[in-house]
């Protein structure tokens, strides 16, 4: 019963960015209507993965904001639960706060995304870039940590786990 509410609630909240030829789009969108609801069409071949570059771009921040967040807040001794639904319905609020943070108290590693699958999609990003001879500081920075937690035998955890290493230090 658990799994099929997680998987209602993955497909639910789980967004298609699609590139290539919009008449075939449209008539792929009823399966696509199956798989998920946020459903967009980018534009040319390769749109998509340019888009779904750009989200983990998004995530990658994003779930270390919400990472060093609870850390600022266990280091200065704040309820994190109080903390998080304080800053949740403000500019800090996100998906990652709403849905990650709690699991992260939780002290809940399991994978809803890999962690060895988000460094190969960072590197993917990084490589693009590179020909585009455009630096991503905060990617670079939050690719690193996914590496060394990667390095300590973490990759198959869930991307939250970057909290991990930081909320189980004294």
């Amino acid at each position: 019963k658990e799994y099929r509410r997680q998987r209602q609630m993955c497909i639910r909240d789980r967004s298609i960015m699609t590139g290539g030829d919009e008449e075939v789009f449209e008539q792929m969108r009823p399966l696509f209507s199956l798989l998920g609801t946020g459903i967009q069409y980018m534009g040319e071949a390769g749109s998509g993965q340019h888009t779904k570059a750009c989200n983990q771009i998004a995530v990658a921040g994003a779930v270390a904001a919400m990472s060093e967040a609870l850390v600022y807040a266990r280091a200065v001794g704040l309820d994190e639960q109080k903390m998080l639904t304080a800053i949740a319905k403000g500019a800090a609020g996100s998906w990652q706060i709403d849905n990650t943070a709690p699991r992260v108290l939780a002290n809940d590693f399991a994978p809803g995304f890999y962690i060895k699958h988000f460094i190969k999609d960072m590197h993917i990003v990084q490589q693009e870039m590179e020909q585009q001879d455009v630096h991503l500081d905060m990617l670079e920075a939050v690719c690193n940590m996914y590496e060394a937690l990667a390095g300590m035998g973490e990759e198959n955890n869930g991307t939250q786990a970057v909290s991990y290493t930081h909320l189980t230090l004294p």
